[in-house]
């Protein structure tokens, strides 16, 4: 037995394959038979055309779908997908469904999620600096600025030592979108050092009502989910532009999804450079974080709407719209996480 012979998928396609083949070859004789004896073709015509709808309904109705599946089964070993493996919408039999309802209420998801590929690449990512030094070094710093009267000095060391804190330490899978936002402010603080007024950042509410507000803050999402996307907003769009820049950040909440829009009034991006972009987002594969990673910008957009799709499925994500000399949005979708 070889080792394809062991799977029961390619046992299947095998003989489906040869079916098909006895099939065509008995309808070729048909239509040799009708043709050599004058009869009538009628009979043999109808038997083609539905050979031939039955060849498209198996295609789309099997054939596709499989495909599907299978995808989904090749990203979840390449550590590509989790979530998805126990939500597929074509489960090859009712008895595998059932096996993976099973596994998912047993597993422990946050786990799979540490030793992911790209979750370990990210981690590596964030435990490049040590901590300590980096807190004990940046406190020395602001310590002789206030000693010398250098109070801006003193600030910007404050703000990058808040932000790295953030950043490096206490590497939870999800954070509050609070904290986010939080992160996002010390950041532009830290940009307006060297910006100044040229930056403006705002950030608004698709809902009015305060309570409201309060509780989307506490919705939950990948923690440095928008960080990245902000630098990449001011130093590929805004940075450029000659002028005064300004970055919004829009939040809303519908469809038990959230939608945060990070829109930028910068140089925007060709519309074949666009259609790279969202072509990448839309696909994951692992030479695309690799040739990503190293891009200015921190942790590159690609890192980041893979780890969504990671933790909550390829429904949800980043979706790229630009228009050169316009500016640039970056939809960011996620679900209605409260714990």
């Amino acid at each position: 037995m070889t080792e394809k012979q062991r799977y029961l998928s390619y046992r299947i396609l095998f003989c489906a394959g040869m079916g098909g083949l006895l099939f065509l070859a008995a309808l070729a004789l048909l239509w040799a038979l009708s043709l050599r004896d004058g009869l009538s073709l009628l009979p043999v015509l109808l038997l083609t055309l539905g050979a031939a709808g039955l060849f498209f309904a198996v295609y789309g109705w099997i054939l596709i779908p499989y495909r599907e599946t299978k995808k989904i089964y090749a990203q979840f070993i390449m550590g590509y997908v989790l979530n998805d493996l126990f939500h597929l919408r074509h489960p090859l039999t009712p008895g595998c469904e059932q096996a993976e309802i099973l596994l998912d209420e047993m597993i422990d998801k946050a786990h799979l999620i540490n030793v992911s590929k790209k979750q370990a690449e990210y981690l590596a990512l964030q435990n490049q600096i040590n901590p300590h030094f980096l807190y004990n070094t940046l406190e020395g710093i602001r310590g002789e600025a206030l000693l010398a009267g250098l109070d801006s000095v003193a600030e910007m060391t404050e703000a990058l030592a808040t932000f790295f804190r953030y950043t490096i330490s206490q590497v939870e899978h999800l954070v509050t979108l609070e904290d986010e936002l939080a992160n996002i402010e010390n950041y532009y603080y830290i940009q307006q050092f060297r910006f100044g007024d040229k930056l403006a950042l705002q950030i608004g509410y698709d809902h009015e009502d305060e309570q409201m507000q309060l509780d989307i803050l506490q919705l939950r999402l990948p923690k440095l989910t928008l960080q990245p996307i902000v630098e990449n907003s001011i130093y590929h769009g805004i940075e450029r532009k000659v002028g005064k820049g300004n970055l919004k950040i829009r939040i809303s909440v519908s469809d038990e999804r959230l939608r945060i829009r990070i829109s930028d009034d910068g140089m925007g991006m060709p519309e074949e450079a666009l259609k790279q972009l969202n072509e990448k987002l839309r696909r994951l594969t692992l030479d695309d974080v690799q040739e990503e990673s190293g891009k200015r910008g921190g942790i590159a957009l690609v890192n980041v709407n893979n780890r969504i799709k990671l933790l909550f499925g390829e429904e949800y994500g980043l979706s790229i719209y630009s228009w050169e000399g316009v500016g640039t949005d970056v939809l960011v979708t996620l679900p209605l996480v409260r714990e």
